[in-house]
């Protein structure tokens, strides 16, 4: 009798959850409400066998329960019963899946109007390309992949030179406009989503897969990616910024095109080095760095994290946050660089100052700062620790051991890396996160780490 009422609670229960639950569908904000609709029609089928199946065990746990003089009755075959319940089956089936196929038969047959577009994942980041005047992608292959053509663009492909690159994970689109989005991976399995868009798809290494869809809600939304990619897939994170045509026309304006990243004057080393005068009485004249004045090792970190960075404290990226007094003091001098050419100027000759590894200050357990470098740090990194381009990771082995540590907690605690122009600010502040500490002045683990990079350099 318990486990009767037991049951009947527990359904009664769940329906009385499912409508008054305040997880639901995020708003549609594409042409897809067929998505929605098929997904209902599964909620009501499979959400009526439930009730049905529970109430008849709660009545038959009731009917039949343990009585004196009641016995139990074998009867292995009913075919009448099995009949009407394979029927049912079949149509409660059949109610499932035949929407889905008309849905589907719509998902894989893009409109012949529909404008294409390129995304590109890999680990762990996004970015994107669109066709130029000639309305035509070319046509790209990893083996092109390098620094300079992180797209993998054909260079001799004439499609491909107006092709617009955005090497960032901010993508726009214009509203009311049916689009088509090729998907490419560059190293594992990655899934292009966007949950407001109800359409997702997986991207295979070697493959052009695609989907497409038609924004109806202008604002900014978030690009996941949902199939694991590794230690760094939480963090895999994008924005799709769905425009008025005015709007996306003035951004996409904005854009290089393949032809203009490829065509760039290479930079000026002696007017870095002029401009670096400066820099070097806190930096020092070959960029050792000085821990007095808070300035960080400069030699032997990539130009272009330097110009990332250059550039963030120009336009309030970093340098804002109430408490970063030191990165307040780096505003004024970046912004005494007056153009792109002058942060690439500077940048360059920083990275060709000769590279001597900085004197360890901070001990620590090497042990334990190596598994934690191993298990965190080192899929962007790298083992040896000297970053790479392609992750979008600065060199750590050899640099200041001081500074990295002021760094992590300051990625911690939210001075650093929480504005939404620094998406790889944010990844780091999700690693950073993960080094465990009671609270945020204790930096036992991150000492760990440093004392372990000192061991690499």
């Amino acid at each position: 009798m318990i486990l009767a009422v037991v049951i009947f609670a527990l359904v009664i229960g769940s329906v009385i959850f499912h409508f008054a639950s305040p997880w639901w569908f995020t708003d549609i904000v594409s042409q897809w409400d067929s998505v929605d609709g098929v997904i209902s029609i599964t909620f009501w089928v499979t959400g009526a066998v439930f009730v049905l199946c529970n109430l008849f065990l709660a009545y038959c746990v009731y009917k039949f329960r343990q009585k004196p003089g009641h016995k139990a009755v074998y009867e292995p075959e009913n075919h009448k019963l099995e009949s009407w319940l394979s029927a049912i089956t079949t149509v409660g089936v059949i109610a499932m899946l035949a929407p889905g196929l008309f849905v589907w038969a719509d998902f894989v047959t893009p409109p012949e109007e529909a404008t294409e577009f390129e995304v590109m994942g890999q680990q762990w980041q996004w970015n994107f390309r669109y066709p130029g005047a000639d309305g035509k992608l070319g046509t790209a292959d990893t083996e092109f992949i390098s620094e300079l053509n992180p797209f993998g663009i054909n260079p001799e492909d004439p499609n491909g030179q107006d092709d617009i690159v955005v090497n960032a994970p901010e993508m726009h689109l214009p509203i009311g406009k049916p689009v088509k989005a090729l998907l490419r991976s560059n190293d594992v399995l990655h899934n292009y989503t966007v949950p407001q868009f109800r359409v997702k798809m997986d991207m295979v290494p070697g493959l052009v897969s695609y989907l497409w869809f038609q924004p109806e809600v202008t604002g900014r939304y978030d690009i996941l990616c949902e199939e694991l990619c590794g230690i760094g897939h939480f963090i895999m994170r994008g924005a799709v910024v769905i425009d008025t045509q005015e709007d996306y026309d003035a951004w996409i304006a904005s854009q290089p095109t393949f032809a203009e990243t490829q065509a760039m004057a290479a930079p000026d080393l002696a007017a870095g080095q002029a401009q670096y005068a400066i820099c070097a009485s806190c930096h020092g004249a070959g960029g050792e760095g000085n821990q007095a004045l808070n300035a960080p090792k400069l030699s032997g970190l990539q130009d272009w994290y330097i110009e990332r960075q250059l550039n963030h404290f120009k336009t309030g990226v970093r340098g804002q946050t109430e408490g970063d007094l030191y990165g307040a003091s780096m505003v004024g001098m970046a912004n005494m660089l007056v153009d792109d050419a002058a942060v690439r100027n500077m940048s360059a000759y920083i990275a060709s100052l000769p590279d001597i590894p900085a004197q360890p200050t901070i001990q620590g357990d090497v042990a334990n700062g190596a598994d934690i470098y191993d298990r965190n740090c080192a899929a962007c990194h790298l083992d040896n620790g000297n970053g790479t381009w392609y992750t979008d990771a600065p060199k750590l082995a050899g640099m200041n051991d001081w500074y990295f540590v002021t760094q992590i907690k300051n990625f911690r605690s939210g001075i650093r890396g929480l504005h939404q122009a620094d998406p790889y600010g944010e990844q780091m502040v999700s690693m950073a996160t993960a080094m465990a500490a009671k609270n945020t002045d204790d930096t036992k683990e991150m000492e760990d780490v440093a004392a372990y990079l000192n061991t690499i350099r």
